[in-house]
């Protein structure tokens, strides 16, 4: 079977969640069934910019061919104004005004989906359901598309110009039952071929001491929060709550932020944002960490906390956040928080009974070895796409 991928951007400098998935995916597609896999991207990295940065080309990277193409536009000056005016009131917006905001949101590349048109491939994989490869690609090869949707309840998501992407694919591939029952309220696609699969874990190498060094951490406790440092993803709420928790408990606990810094929260002596830190740190921080965070109210999966449920570390998540919260309730393994009162009662319950935190770190690495090992879920993935392929040809 050939499976090509339509991706906004692609590569290992990639950290963006929904393109790590795709290439992990793919990946494991080539290393254990040996299918054909490639790639459709753009030269970008910056997801903010969408700048061409890369070659332009065809090139082979873990097994996978990447086709690199040149965008005609990045994201224009003029999206983020005209976006916040139009997702105030989304499922007011007309055809024409949510064409525009796909346009203006970049990244515009047009000779992109003349090349998967134009593709060999017997399905071809959308994801995320969020930008113009995918709204403009499924069109293009609706016959033969699936659609990794990576879907949560933002504003974007209630956009009309989405309503024909999710209803004419072939099928969906889900990250958690949350995403799954978001996407089957808001579309109606429940007689849509579907899997819930989610993304593979592999421990990296990395230990808490040299963790602790390259970061100048000393020995004291930490908790870590791992992904973009940006409000929107709930960094700041995050470090407010920390340091009214400092306040009411004095202490040589800290909070560690971990990742590129959108938005730099207020400074505090027990806040410590690193920026971006390489794969052997980000391991050690979470094998040393007294819980991983992860305070965004918007995610279709967070990877991160799988990672923190595989080498036994518990895990603390915003309720509001189905799909984290789906993690924690279906493996025992985390808690959750509205608000700050119940942070500072979840904390206080964490910190001082070492044996909630041990037994809430045993069932999270039970649960991510039963879900998420890469044998299991890349079968279990084939198999969805294979019959994919047969009810097509039928």
């Amino acid at each position: 079977m050939k499976v090509a991928y339509v991706v906004p951007r692609y590569g290992p400098q990639i950290r963006g969640g929904a393109e790590t998935g795709a290439r992990m995916l793919a990946e494991h597609l080539v290393e254990l069934r040996a299918d054909q896999v490639e790639v459709f991207t753009t030269c970008a990295t910056d997801a903010l910019t969408w700048e061409d940065q890369l070659d332009p080309g065809t090139s082979t990277l873990n097994g996978v061919v990447v086709h690199r193409l040149r965008s005609s536009a990045g994201r224009d000056p003029s999206f983020h104004p005209y976006s916040g005016a139009l997702l105030g009131s989304p499922e007011s917006a007309t055809a024409a005004e949510a064409d525009r905001w796909v346009d203006l949101q970049g990244p515009l590349c047009p000779d992109l989906v003349d090349a998967v048109r134009a593709s060999d491939a017997d399905l071809v994989a959308f994801y995320p359901y969020l930008y113009y490869p995918t709204v403009r690609g499924v069109p293009a090869v609706a016959e033969r598309a699936i659609l990794h949707p990576a879907a949560h309840d933002e504003p974007p998501l209630h956009l009309g110009v989405f309503d024909p992407v999710f209803r004419s694919v072939q099928g969906l591939v889900f990250q958690t039952r949350s995403e799954q029952r978001l996407v089957e309220a808001r579309f109606g696609v429940a007689t849509t071929p579907q899997v819930v699969v989610g993304l593979g874990v592999e421990e990296g190498p990395g230990t808490p001491v040299e963790a602790r060094a390259a970061l100048g951490l000393g020995d004291a406790p930490y908790l870590v929060c791992v992904g973009r440092v940006d409000d929107k993803k709930g960094t700041g709420m995050l470090a407010r709550y920390v340091a009214a928790y400092k306040a009411r408990h004095p202490g040589p606990l800290k909070l560690v932020l971990v990742g590129e810094v959108v938005d730099r929260p207020e400074p505090h002596p027990d806040v410590v944002v690193t920026g971006p830190v390489d794969d052997t740190v980000k391991w050690g921080l979470l094998r040393g960490a007294t819980a991983l965070v992860s305070p965004s109210p918007w995610e279709a999966f967070s990877i991160v906390v799988i990672e923190a449920m595989t080498v036994g570390v518990p895990v603390v998540v915003n309720a509001l956040c189905g799909p984290t919260r789906e993690h924690c309730e279906r493996s025992g393994g985390g808690l959750w928080f509205a608000g700050y009162g119940q942070f500072e009662a979840v904390f206080d319950r964490l910190l001082s009974d070492p044996v909630l935190a041990q037994d809430l770190g045993a069932r999270g690495r039970r649960y991510a070895e039963a879900n998420y090992a890469w044998g299991v879920l890349t079968a279990r993935y084939g198999a969805f796409l294979e019959g994919v392929v047969r009810r097509r040809d039928r």
